[in-house]
């Protein structure tokens, strides 16, 4: 399907402030988007489950461990690349970006914890085994947090499928940390 990356002068009018928003923001409009602007409802649920899931107890490291494996685990090439360099920018190290990207256990016991799990959550459609709920509690983890990861896997299937449906090109503040997903 070929999807329009819109602008804020040709996205239809219920998304123009939200794409100046971001603009403003990120200093560019991000392809992303650009795309969900064609759904004004879609961009602006987006925005707002990202804002809703920076409030989580999950720390800034932890949310963008989250992020970066739902889109690994979805093969959303857009997300991964993306949240790579913003996964950086909050202090994640380059060592468990890379494991994430490349499939690979995390060194630190508590993020790889969280990596497992979420990974787990994505690929069983939420019906991870008992031992591996019991796997994330036992790193320190909490029932509120398995719920927090839950938003999370929302907000980001927003994101992934519209990649996947749109192959929405990336953006040039995220090549250098293109990727794809290993056969």
């Amino acid at each position: 399907m070929d999807f329009p990356t819109h602008t804020v002068e040709t996205a239809p009018e219920a998304a123009r402030p939200l794409l100046a928003e971001a603009e403003k923001a990120a200093g560019f409009v991000p392809n992303l988007y650009g795309v969900m602007a064609e759904a004004p409802a879609l961009l602006e649920g987006y925005r707002a489950l990202s804002q809703i899931f920076e409030k989580t107890s999950l720390s800034p490291i932890e949310r963008q461990i989250v992020l970066l494996a739902i889109s690994a685990e979805n093969g959303c090439a857009y997300c991964v690349a993306a949240h790579s360099m913003i996964a950086a920018k909050a202090g994640v190290a380059g060592e468990a970006i890379e494991a994430i990207r490349d499939g690979h256990a995390i060194a630190e016991p508590r993020l790889e914890a969280l990596r497992r799990f979420v990974e787990t959550l994505v690929r069983t459609r939420g019906w991870p085994a008992d031992a591996d709920v019991e796997a994330f509690l036992g790193a320190g983890f909490s029932r509120a947090q398995i719920l927090e990861v839950i938003l999370a896997v929302g907000y980001k299937t927003l994101s992934n499928y519209t990649n996947h449906l749109a192959h929405t090109p990336l953006d040039q503040a995220f090549a250098k940390a293109r990727w794809s997903k290993a056969a």
